[in-house]
C-alpha cells in the first residue's frame, strides 16, 4: 500500500500578532474547506488543511508547508508584522515554489505589498488585498476571493506553454422568464459580476428569453455549474426541467437558490441532491445574498472538481473498484437511468465519503447496482468476529502551529468517522470516561444513535467504561437516558485499598494531593480493566497537561496495553501525545514530553503528587516507560494488526483521516 498523495491541500501561515486579523478572515474560509464536525452527514468539502506560525513575534515557524498533496496552494498572511521582522522576510521569501507548490499572499494591510520587492518567493507577484475589501460583508469577500485562488491554483488544469489560462467558474443562470424573481436575480447575478473586479472568477450565461433548448444551451451547460433560481414558477416551466435534467445528466455542478415568495405546487425531483442557498426575495436583491449563492457556486464546484480528482485517485491506489463509475453526489435513480443506458446493468458506483442509508437506496439491490465510498461498500457485511475495540483518543492543548501543523478539530473528525466505519462492520467500541459536553464520548455516542435510527437491524454497542466517583455525576444518568439504545455504562469500583479512605457514595473533588492520588488509582484501576476485555486499542491525539490520572491518560492506557501485548494501531498523524510516542519509535530520539521533569515543569503540584505516590507504591514509572517505548518493535506492532511495516510506519505519520481509517480497517480485516 503506497502512501497517500491526495490531490489537493491548503496551508495556512501567519504572524502570531496577525492573529485577530487571521481569525476574522480565514478561519472562516477554512471552514468551508473542512466537514462540519456538528453535520457530519454533510455533503461539504473535505480539503486537508495545515497551519504554520509561532509562538514568538521575533521567531517565524520552525518548518516550512512541505508536499503533502499534489497541489499545495499555500495562503500566506502578510502585514507590517512580517516586513520588519528580518527572520520572518527570510523565512517568507525562502518559501518554495514549484509546480505543486503555489503562494497566494494575501495583504492584510498596505505594508505587506513590500514584499513583492523582496527578491525570492513573492517578488513581483500580485496580492490578494484584503486590506481593500469593504467592511461589511468582509468575511464573505474573504471566502470568495480566497476559494477562487484555491480553485485556480489547485483545481485548474494548466499544461507547460499555457499562458493566460482562463480559470474563471461558468455559471448557467437557470430560471423562470416568466414571473419577476427570478429575472431580477438573474441580472442582478450578472451585473454583479460584470461591474466589480470578481468578474476574473466568473463567466455568467444567461439565455435570452424566447429561446428553446437547443445545442447552445446544451453546450453552455456542459461546461457550466448551473444555477437553479427556484421562484414560484421555476419547476413548472419545461425548460428549466430540461436544464436541471441536462446538467444532471452530464454530472455538471448545480445549486439551487430558494427564492420562493409564496408557493411551490411540486419541487420538480431531479433538482433535489444538491445544496440550496435561501434568500428572502428583495428589490434590488441583496448584495449579501448575491455573495452568497457566487460562495456557494464556487464552493460546489471546487467540492465537485475535487471530489472527482480525489475518487480518480482512490482507484489508481485501488481502494476502490477499478471499474466503478465515479459521481461526485450520492446516487440517484434518474442518474442510473442514464448509465444504464450507457453503460448496462450491474453497474458500479463510487462517490465521496460519507455513505448514505439503506432508506435512501433501497433501489439499489433491486435495480442490481453496486454502491460504495472509499471505505465502504453496500456489498460489505458485517463482520463475523464482532471485536471489541477499545479507542484512546483525548484533546491536547492548542499552542501556536509551530511544530504540530492540524487543527485539534481533526480528531473529533477522526472519532466520527472511526466509530460510523468500526459500527457498520458489527466491532463494538470501548471508551473510556469522558463525560464533557462536545466530549469524544458524545461524538462518539451521536454517530452510533444515527445509525441505529437508520439501521435499526444492525447491533450496535458501545461501551463508556467510568472510574469511580465519574459515573456519581449526574451527567453519566443523562447520558444513559438519551443514548440508552445504544450505549453500555459499566461502572469501575474504587480500589478496595483506598475505599476507606473515602465516602464512596458521595462525589469527591480533586482538591488536595491524596484525593488526587484517590482519582489516579480509581483511573488506573478502570483502564486496567478495560483494555484487559479489548480486542484492538486504536491511539490519537491525547493531552499532556492537565490531566486527572498518574500520568496523561492515553499514555497511561498506551502503556497499559503495551504491557498486555494487545494489537495497537497508533495514529501520531493527528498530534498529541500519541505523536510523540511516534517520533521515539520512527527517529530513536526520545521527547522530552514523555518524561517525568517535563510532566512535573508543565502540570502544577504533579511534583506533589509523584512524591506521595511513591511512598505508597503508586507512582508513574518514567524511567519504565522510556525502556518500554524505547524497545518497540515497529513489525511486531504491525503483525498484531495485520499490517506490513511499512504500513503501520506510514499509519503513525499520515495526516489524513481517510487513510488512516481505510489502514485501520485493512488491519482489522486481516486479525
Amino acid at each position: 500500500m503506497n502512501p497517500i498523495i491526495p490531490p489537493l491541500a491548503a496551508h495556512f501561515v501567519w504572524h502570531p500578532n496577525d492573529q485577530n486579523k487571521y481569525s476574522v478572515l480565514i478561519l472562516e474560509f477554512r471552514r468551508y474547506l473542512t466537514r462540519d464536525i456538528d453535520r457530519p452527514f454533510s455533503r461539504e468539502l473535505n480539503i486537508p488543511t495545515f497551519f504554520y506560525s509561532s509562538s514568538s513575534e521575533e521567531e517565524p515557524p520552525l518548518n516550512y508547508p512541505i508536499k503533502l498533496a499534489q497541489r499545495n496552494v499555500i495562503f500566506i498572511c502578510l502585514s507590517r508584522n512580517t516586513l520588519i521582522n528580518t527572520k520572518w522576510t527570510e523565512y517568507i521569501s525562502s518559501l518554495e515554489t514549484s509546480n505543486t507548490h503555489s503562494i497566494v499572499p494575501i495583504a492584510l494591510d498596505e505594508y505587506a505589498l513590500s514584499h513583492s520587492s523582496i527578491e525570492g518567493s513573492l517578488k513581483n507577484r500580485n496580492f490578494v488585498r484584503a486590506f481593500q475589501w469593504p467592511e461589511e460583508n468582509k468575511e464573505k469577500f474573504a471566502i470568495l476571493f480566497l476559494s477562487h485562488e484555491l480553485y485556480r491554483f489547485g483545481l485548474v488544469e494548466i499544461n507547460d506553454g499555457d499562458v493566460g489560462v482562463n480559470s474563471s467558474v461558468q455559471l448557467f443562470l437557470s430560471h423562470a422568464k416568466r414571473g419577476h424573481t427570478g429575472v431580477i436575480y438573474a441580472k442582478a447575478i450578472k451585473d454583479f459580476i460584470d461591474e466589480t473586479n470578481i468578474q476574473k472568477f466568473f463567466d455568467a450565461n444567461e439565455i435570452s428569453p424566447g429561446f428553446e433548448f437547443d445545442q447552445e444551451i446544451i453546450n453552455h451547460i456542459e461546461k457550466s455549474t448551473l444555477v437553479a433560481i427556484t421562484t414560484d414558477e421555476y419547476s413548472s416551466r419545461y425548460w428549466c426541467q430540461r436544464e436541471i435534467l441536462e446538467a444532471k445528466k452530464v454530472d455538471r455542478p448545480i445549486i439551487s437558490v430558494n427564492c420562493l415568495e409564496e408557493y411551490e405546487d411540486r419541487i420538480f425531483p431531479p433538482a433535489a441532491n444538491v445544496p440550496c442557498v435561501h434568500v428572502a426575495p428583495s428589490t434590488p436583491p441583496k448584495i449579501e445574498d448575491i455573495l452568497n449563492i457566487l460562495i456557494a457556486a464556487l464552493i460546489e464546484t471546487i467540492r465537485f472538481e475535487h471530489s472527482k480528482k480525489l475518487l480518480a485517485y482512490y482507484q489508481e491506489q485501488k481502494w476502490i473498484d477499478p471499474s466503478a463509475i465515479i459521481l461526485a453526489r450520492p446516487p440517484e435513480i434518474q442518474k442510473i437511468v442514464y448509465l444504464n443506458k450507457e453503460y448496462g446493468d450491474q453497474l458500479s458506483i463510487c462517490y465521496p465519503e460519507p455513505p448514505i442509508y439503506e432508506e435512501e437506496t433501497d433501489w439499489v439491490e433491486f435495480l442490481n447496482v453496486k454502491v460504495s465510498t472509499p471505505l465502504w461498500t453496500n456489498q460489505d457485511a458485517p463482520s463475523r468476529k464482532k471485536l471489541k475495540i477499545g479507542v484512546s483518543i483525548s484533546e491536547y492543548k492548542a499552542h501556536s502551529y509551530n511544530t504540530q501543523h492540524t487543527n485539534i478539530d481533526e480528531l473529533k473528525r477522526f472519532s466520527q468517522e472511526l466509530a460510523r466505519h468500526l459500527l457498520l462492520r458489527g466491532s463494538s467500541i470501548l471508551y473510556g470516561g469522558d463525560l464533557r459536553a462536545e466530549g469524544f464520548t458524545q461524538f462518539i455516542l451521536d454517530e452510533a444513535s444515527i445509525l441505529k435510527s437508520r439501521l435499526p437491524s444492525h447491533d450496535f454497542r458501545v461501551e463508556n467504561h467510568l472510574a469511580w466517583p465519574l459515573y456519581l455525576k449526574s451527567e453519566a444518568d443523562d447520558f444513559k437516558a438519551k443514548y440508552f439504545n445504544v450505549l453500555k455504562t459499566v461502572q469501575h469500583p474504587i480500589p478496595e485499598d483506598i475505599a476507606t479512605l473515602v465516602d464512596c457514595k458521595v462525589w469527591l473533588d480533586p482538591k488536595n494531593v491524596s484525593d488526587k492520588y484517590v482519582w489516579s488509582r480509581s483511573l488506573t484501576c478502570m483502564r486496567e480493566s478495560s483494555i484487559a476485555c479489548s480486542d484492538v486499542r486504536v491511539f490519537a491525539g491525547g493531552k499532556t497537561e492537565n490531566y486527572l490520572g498518574k500520568m496523561p491518560g492515553v499514555l497511561e492506557e498506551f502503556v497499559l496495553a503495551l504491557k498486555m501485548e494487545k494489537p495497537i494501531f497508533l495514529v501520531g498523524g493527528l498530534g498529541g501525545i500519541v505523536k510523540d510516542i511516534c517520533s521515539v519509535i520512527l527517529d530513536s530520539e526520545f521527547s522530552e514530553v514523555l518524561t517525568e521533569d517535563w510532566q512535573i515543569s508543565n502540570n502544577s503540584e504533579y511534583s506533589n503528587l509523584q512524591v506521595y505516590a511513591k511512598q505508597l507504591g503508586y507512582a508513574a514509572d518514567y524511567v519504565e516507560i522510556k525502556k518500554l517505548i524505547e524497545n518497540i518493535n515497529v513489525e511486531i506492532l504491525a503483525q498484531r494488526v495485520g499490517l506490513s511495516k511499512e504500513e503501520y510506519i506510514q499509519l503513525m505519520k499520515t495526516p489524513f483521516i481517510e487513510e488512516i481509517i481505510h489502514t485501520i480497517l485493512e488491519g482489522l480485516k486481516n486479525i
